[in-house]
């Protein structure tokens, strides 16, 4: 396995292969670096570098008691992509995976590290509902995902996965129960300490600064039928804090669509890199 240890002792995980310009993808909650499969593929296979890392108490990253908040999970990339001598990059993320990135290359992507990011169904510039988002998701959801958690994580995560993450709890969609399971399979990995925290991470967050520092191009991929992270709360208001930010909704799609409609996504985001 390749591993490097930070700062505080946590090993995080990580898979690298291909050549040329790195393409570095953030995974959602609570999954892993597997999540990518399809885009590692499609992107090595056309000349990049592509780079998966596994989130501390995430997959087969380490169970982490500590450090499972924004600034550390971007400390952590930073220390995998300066490990890997990464530069001119291209930052992927999804879901909780798009905070991340935003995150580092707000605070690391200067100095040619970075070449533009991709945002995926992801949660900036902040998920959960306040008095300065009122538009966001109501607190009372997320502490219904902090109780599931914990108090039956399989059960639980087996209900998302087989519902509103890929939206096969619509009428008529087409239901891939391979799918759902590839993703409890990534999910029960994972360390319920660090999951259970990462919740905070990713509902009470606030990316605005980190989006409106960024001067990079930024590509926002949003399904607007995406149940978990509502477009009208995320992608449709980060695009107006990006100095050189654009998007591209699709009609239907939920938030799980790279996954399932990574046909269609792949190719978008090939002719956004070239661009």
């Amino acid at each position: 396995m390749s591993t490097i240890t930070v700062k505080d002792g946590t090993e995080i995980f990580y898979k690298s292969w291909g050549a040329g310009q790195p393409i570095v993808f953030h995974h959602g909650w609570p999954l892993s670096g597997d999540d990518w499969d399809s885009q590692m593929m499609y992107f090595s296979e056309r000349g990049y570098r592509v780079v998966a890392h596994d989130r501390r108490g995430h997959g087969r990253s380490s169970p982490a008691s500590q450090g499972n908040d924004m600034d550390t999970y971007a400390a952590d990339v930073a220390a995998v992509t300066a490990h890997l001598g990464l530069r001119n990059a291209v930052h992927i993320g999804h879901s909780t995976g798009g905070g991340e990135a935003i995150r580092y290359v707000a605070k690391y992507g200067s100095n040619g590290r970075v070449a533009k990011a991709v945002l995926i169904g992801a949660i900036p510039p902040r998920l959960t509902r306040s008095p300065t988002n009122p538009n966001g998701v109501p607190p009372e959801a997320i502490d219904g995902i902090r109780a599931g958690t914990a108090a039956n994580r399989a059960d639980f995560y087996n209900g998302f996965a087989t519902g509103p993450f890929y939206g096969f709890n619509r009428a008529g969609a087409k239901v891939l129960p391979a799918v759902s399971a590839n993703w409890m399979r990534q999910a029960m990995v994972g360390d319920i300490k660090a999951q259970y925290d990462c919740i905070t991470a990713f509902a009470d967050t606030d990316f605005t600064a980190d989006l409106q520092s960024i001067d990079q191009p930024v590509l926002i991929l949003h399904g607007e039928d995406d149940q978990v992270c509502p477009i009208d709360t995320t992608g449709r208001l980060a695009v107006k804090l990006l100095k050189h930010g654009s998007i591209k909704t699709y009609p239907g799609y939920p938030h799980g669509m790279a996954t399932i409609h990574g046909d269609v996504l792949n190719p978008d985001i090939l002719a956004f890199i070239r661009s």
